[in-house]
């Protein structure tokens, strides 16, 4: 893939770069619903990086003429004359809506991801958009990532990352991820509650333009241990990482109950909050935006978001999947391509966020 660009204009459009994600999968549904709505064709230009035949299938399904014009993936450019282009692999010959984890789709979805974060890299886009891919088939394309996120990270050369999830005015960043709960404990240090309390810090500022964000953590344990009757964690763990924030010049404070915090945080009282592990973090965001919440990686040198959904191979095909999450997803990446494009200009931007430009 060659990009084309000129990389001393901020004053061009925003493109953002959506991935189609598992051909099997609702990925090409839910963009071309997303991308239907015509508001939002114009607030971007737009590369899709996928099946031209699977959208085409995705736009009869919805009842949608297709809008887009379609180029080979070899060659990209800014330069489009149309809003949106599909940068087709018709290499890859996968049949529509397979509904279950494959080989080919392991391989075309992992290929659309790798070529976005190349062209985000590259600056050929501003923000790259993912629908959801099947971790079962990218392990069957024998892929060296279980996922987005740690692609991401080893593309990027980042040794620091964190999922944040936006639902409504809720902001949250994860301290562990992908663990389980008896797990947790032995995996738990300070540095893994302190890295997203600095991450979450960095992106209210580059993505959100927060000057000083208040960035609260929760408690591991029930009523955030009550002076360590009912485990130590906070005391020997959160609080340290809470102080070196501090230290740092974060404004953050913790730990606090969680039963109470997620209602101050989505009241204002907080721009962002730090939860301790998968669940606390994530009932709250789906509580508070089912449909619509976004997950963003943060810790990269490129903006990446994504509906806080999964494939849904059980519905593909069906025209039922809602592409609420997507379209916030791609409102999101914009909003923030914004905020971090006149942080650059004015050269505000911290140097976990740069990229070339």
């Amino acid at each position: 893939m060659s990009a084309e660009h000129n990389d001393n204009s901020f004053s061009r459009p925003l493109t953002i770069g959506i991935t189609m994600g598992d051909p099997g999968g609702i990925g090409p549904e839910i963009i071309v619903k997303a991308l239907g709505d015509p508001l939002l064709r114009r607030d971007a230009k737009y590369i899709i990086f996928g099946l031209d035949e699977h959208l085409e299938y995705a736009a009869d399904l919805a009842e949608l003429p297709p809008f887009w014009i379609r180029r080979p993936h070899e060659k990209l450019s800014r330069d489009y004359p149309r809003q949106v282009v599909v940068a087709d692999y018709d290499e890859y010959s996968v049949p529509s809506y397979l509904r279950r984890p494959t080989h080919v789709s392991g391989e075309c979805s992992l290929r659309f991801c790798t070529d976005a974060v190349q062209a985000a890299r590259e600056g050929l886009i501003d923000a790259v958009v993912t629908a959801p891919i099947s971790k079962a088939s990218w392990k069957l394309a024998d892929a060296p990532w279980p996922g987005h996120t740690e692609m991401l990270a080893d593309l990027c050369k980042s040794p620091r990352k964190a999922m944040m999830f936006i639902a409504g005015p809720l902001k949250m960043a994860l301290a562990t991820i992908h663990e389980a709960l008896f797990e947790i404990r032995h995996k738990f240090t300070i540095g893994c509650v302190f890295e997203p309390i600095d991450l979450l810090h960095t992106a209210l500022q580059d993505y959100f333009g927060l000057k000083n964000p208040r960035i609260a953590v929760a408690g591991l344990n029930p009523h955030a241990g009550e002076e360590g009757q009912f485990g130590d964690e906070e005391q020997r763990i959160i609080k340290p990482a809470i102080l070196l924030a501090q230290e740092a010049g974060i404004r953050c404070q913790g730990p606090y109950p969680a039963d109470t915090l997620f209602v101050r945080a989505a009241k204002g009282e907080f721009d962002g909050v730090v939860a301790m592990y998968h669940d606390q973090g994530l009932i709250p965001v789906k509580m508070l935006a089912f449909d619509e919440a976004v997950n963003v990686t943060i810790g990269l040198p490129i903006l990446r978001t994504s509906p806080a959904h999964g494939t849904a191979f059980d519905i593909a095909g069906k025209g039922i999947a809602k592409e609420n999450s997507m379209k916030q997803a791609i409102r999101w990446a914009i909003e923030m391509a914004k905020v971090r494009r006149r942080r650059i200009e004015a050269g505000m931007l911290n140097h976990a966020n740069q990229t070339r430009y």
